[in-house]
């Protein structure tokens, strides 16, 4: 008698007959991805153990790859023994982070040109026979949104997705054939799209670059060189500075006489030297200025207040009608409102006060690109302790041109005045900044020419970012026709999606037959 080991194993098949699916065109049929594909999970072999990373030549791939479609590399490599603890994944896979931050708002999907092993964050899908790897991708990609919506973990610390729920999310199947023309016709429109975005995104790189060419001009007087030839300014940088300098020392006076008199005491002999002198600047490694120009500093030229933060434990210190400005909001942008609001008894019960309109602000401590920023106030509003407010409208100087000359050393600024890398401004740093002081009409010429400048390039970049929302949506247009059967036509002689999905299942139920026929045979009684 024949063992079950030694009989041929045979998978009855039946002839499939295309059967329309409702929403689907015709010869196409709804498919799970683990109904199409083995999928592989991956691991990380012990770091302890150099056997497994030094001299590693088998590409080791993690979330932290997927920065693009085509994974043609990896950060780590990983030796042939790792092998032995990890699945290899053959080369044109589909590769899917499934644990990682990113998850929250984006499904990164890739196809690896060579074979690669993977973490434990990551899944692989190695298509069946006559699956297209490319097809499989770009529909992952497609889907991403939904595949995040609806097989998300819930309650865990790291985004991640539920495997169960992957493997029962509906996907479409088009006859190969026809997943040939729809990658095809797909992977063109999407090269000529990703074109079209790099050159968008090359002219806003471009218009970035002019703004600060144009500032660069604009605080170093070669804006406005031209203007100088034909207009004598009335009064020079160095002679508005003197004039800065005695009205500021002017309201000092008067407040110190002011305060005097509140108390009812006699002025003290010497009184006026007590005077704080404003900082000079440090001219060593400045250019010369232009002819007319002085090198001051923004202490010289203007009152510098620092605020701070009523008491959050005091609830009748918020939420009035004092507006009150965060570092946060101190972006390149005028200031029209605030996000909080400080009552009467908080401004009395803290070291901030109400600056004026027109004070240019500048942010002195915060996370990511906080510090370094201005903008100028549009209405009077006190300020917390962590940005600085400039008082430029005592003085006649345009705000904007404070604003612009700021904004043009931003880097230097994030480092503080001296060039050394400073953890945050203070006070005494902000007042020590240089500042290029030109007569005040030259000043005013400056402002009008930036701001129609300006002007000018904002506009260019709406339209640039119209178009890249354009882009955008013509991008999720094309994915989404591509898997409905609307990106290119229907052949009625391609075989239809079900007869290779029932070959499919036949050739894998022949697999697990051969390999339980295996295993029988070699538990046969001797």
């Amino acid at each position: 008698m024949t063992g079950l080991a030694e009989a041929e194993p045979r998978v009855e098949t039946e002839t499939v007959r295309a059967e329309p699916i409702e929403g689907l065109p015709s010869g196409w049929t709804r498919v799970s991805i683990t109904e199409i594909s083995e999928p592989l999970g991956g691991g990380t072999p012990s770091k302890s153990d150099p056997s497994y990373w030094t001299d590693g030549t088998v590409p080791w791939v993690s979330p932290k790859d997927m920065k693009s479609f085509h994974i043609i590399s990896s950060e780590d490599a990983v030796t042939e023994s790792a092998l032995k603890r990890l699945s290899l994944v053959p080369a044109n896979s589909v590769l899917l982070v499934v644990r990682s931050g990113i998850l929250s708002h984006t499904l990164p999907v890739g196809l690896n040109a060579l074979p690669v092993t993977i973490n434990q964050d990551m899944r692989a899908f190695v298509p069946a026979s006559e699956i297209s790897s490319r097809y499989l991708a770009w529909q992952l990609v497609s889907r991403g949104r939904e595949i995040l919506s609806t097989c998300s973990k819930d309650g865990t610390t790291v985004a991640s997705i539920e495997a169960p729920a992957l493997a029962r999310f509906p996907l479409t199947l088009a006859p190969t054939a026809e997943q040939t023309r729809i990658v095809e016709k797909l992977e063109e429109l999407l090269s000529d799209l990703d074109a079209g975005v790099a050159e968008l995104k090359a002219a806003q790189k471009k218009l970035t670059q002019y703004r600060q060419s144009l500032l660069k001009a604009a605080v170093e007087g070669a804006l406005t060189a031209e203007w100088r030839k034909h207009n004598q300014p009335t009064e020079s940088g160095a002679q508005l500075l003197e004039r800065i300098l005695k009205e500021r020392r002017a309201r000092w006076q008067a407040k110190q006489l002011a305060k005097f008199k509140e108390q009812g005491k006699a002025p003290p002999k010497d009184w006026q030297d007590k005077y704080p002198e404003p900082v000079k600047p440090d001219t060593t490694y400045l250019p010369p200025s232009p002819e007319g120009w002085v090198w001051s500093s923004i202490g010289q030229c203007f009152y510098v207040g620092v605020g701070a933060t009523p008491s959050r434990k005091e609830p009748s210190y918020w939420n009035g009608n004092v507006p009150w400005v965060s570092s946060g909001e101190v972006r390149f942008d005028r200031i029209v409102d605030t996000k909080e609001k400080i009552s009467n008894a908080g401004l009395n019960n803290s070291s901030t006060q109400i600056n004026p309109v027109g004070s240019v602000m500048l942010g002195m401590i915060g996370e990511g690109k906080t510090r370094g920023q201005v903008a100028i106030l549009d209405i009077a509003a006190a300020n917390n302790q962590n940005c600085a407010a400039i008082w430029v409208t005592e003085t006649g100087i345009p705000s904007e041109y404070v604003y612009y000359w700021l904004w043009s050393r931003y880097d230097e600024t994030r480092r503080g005045s001296s060039g050394n890398n400073q953890p945050a401004l203070n006070k005494s740093i902000v007042e020590s900044i240089p500042f290029p002081l030109p007569p005040l009409d030259e000043a005013k010429e400056i402002v009008a020419s930036m701001v129609a400048a300006f002007e000018q390039a904002s506009e260019q970049d709406a339209a640039i970012q119209h178009a890249l929302k354009q882009a955008t949506a013509q991008r999720k247009n094309i994915l989404k026709a591509a898997f409905s059967g609307q990106l290119v036509p229907q052949d009625p002689n391609d075989e239809p999606a079900s007869a290779l999905l029932a070959r499919i299942r036949a050739e894998r139920a022949a697999v697990t037959l051969k390999a339980v026929s295996s295993v029988a045979g070699r538990k046969k009684p001797r």
